[in-house]
C-alpha cells in the first residue's frame, strides 16, 4: 500500500511540481461554518444532487431558480405541510425538470432532516459533529434514512456544503482497485470499511483532510490534464 509521501510524489511528478499540486487542492469548511447552515440548505443540496444524477448538471442548474420558486426555497417546515395532491401538482410544473420519482424524494428527505434535527438540535449539528474517521457511516445513514442519497449522491452533497469527505470518483476508484485496497463492489460494506481504513491511515500520516487526500489521489492517476476541475 502506498504511503502519503509516495502518493504526493507521484502526483507532483505528473503535475510538474508539488507546489502546483498543492494549488489544486481544497479543504472543507470548519465545523463553525457548517453549524451556520439551516435545514433548507441541506434539503436543497440533496435535491439538487438527486436531480443532477444521471442528467446534465448545467440543465439542472439553469432551472434551479424555478425549483426554488416551486418548492418554497426548500423551507422544511413549509414542505412538511404540503399535501400529496399539491406535491403531485408541483411535480408537473414547467419551471422544474418534471421527474415525478425524483420530486417524490423531497418529502422523504424533508422528513429525514426534520426528524434528525429533532434528535440532535439541528441537522447541521448532526452533520458537523459526525466523526470523519467514520464518514462512510454518515453516507450509510443518509442512504438508509433518506431517499436516493446512496452511491455518490449523498457524498457529493456533503462535499458541496463543506463537510469533510472523500469522493469515490472514477480516478479514486481506479487507484483503490489498482492497489488492491478493494476488489469487490465499490459500495459494499466490506469495500467501504477498507476505503475508510485506508483514508484514516493517510490522515494520520499527513494531517490532511479527507477532501484534500481524495483530490490528491485523483491527481496521481487518470488523464494528466492540468486544471483544477480534475481534482475530485
Amino acid at each position: 500500500m502506498d504511503t502519503f509521501k509516495t502518493i504526493l510524489a507521484c502526483a507532483s511528478e505528473r503535475k510538474g511540481s508539488e507546489h502546483h499540486v498543492l494549488s489544486l487542492l481544497t479543504d472543507p469548511k470548519p465545523s463553525e461554518e457548517l453549524l451556520q447552515l439551516n435545514d433548507s440548505d441541506w434539503l436543497e443540496e440533496f435535491t439538487r444532487k438527486i436531480f443532477q444524477s444521471g442528467f446534465y448538471w448545467n440543465v439542472i442548474d439553469a432551472k434551479w431558480q424555478g425549483f426554488r420558486e416551486v418548492f418554497w426555497d426548500f423551507e422544511v417546515n413549509k414542505l412538511l405541510m404540503m399535501s400529496p395532491e399539491m406535491l403531485e401538482q408541483r411535480a408537473s410544473d414547467e419551471r422544474i425538470v418534471r421527474n415525478y420519482k425524483k420530486v417524490m424524494t423531497i418529502p422523504d428527505n424533508c422528513l429525514m432532516i426534520h426528524e434528525t434535527a429533532q434528535t440532535h438540535g439541528s441537522f447541521a449539528k448532526f452533520i458537523a459533529h459526525w466523526p470523519t474517521d467514520d464518514i462512510v457511516g454518515l453516507w450509510l445513514y443518509l442512504k438508509k434514512h433518506g431517499a436516493r442519497l446512496g452511491g455518490n449522491t449523498g457524498p457529493f452533497a456533503l462535499r458541496v456544503l463543506g463537510k469533510d469527505t472523500f469522493i469515490l470518483s472514477r480516478d479514486v476508484e481506479s487507484y483503490l482497485r489498482a492497489h488492491n485496497i478493494i476488489d469487490g463492489g465499490l459500495h459494499t460494506k466490506k469495500s467501504l470499511q477498507a476505503i475508510q481504513s485506508f483514508f484514516n491511515t493517510l490522515v494520520s500520516q499527513s494531517g490532511w483532510s479527507l477532501q484534500a487526500l481524495s483530490q490528491l489521489i485523483a491527481l496521481s492517476v487518470g488523464d494528466n490534464i492540468i486544471h483544477s476541475s480534475e481534482a475530485s
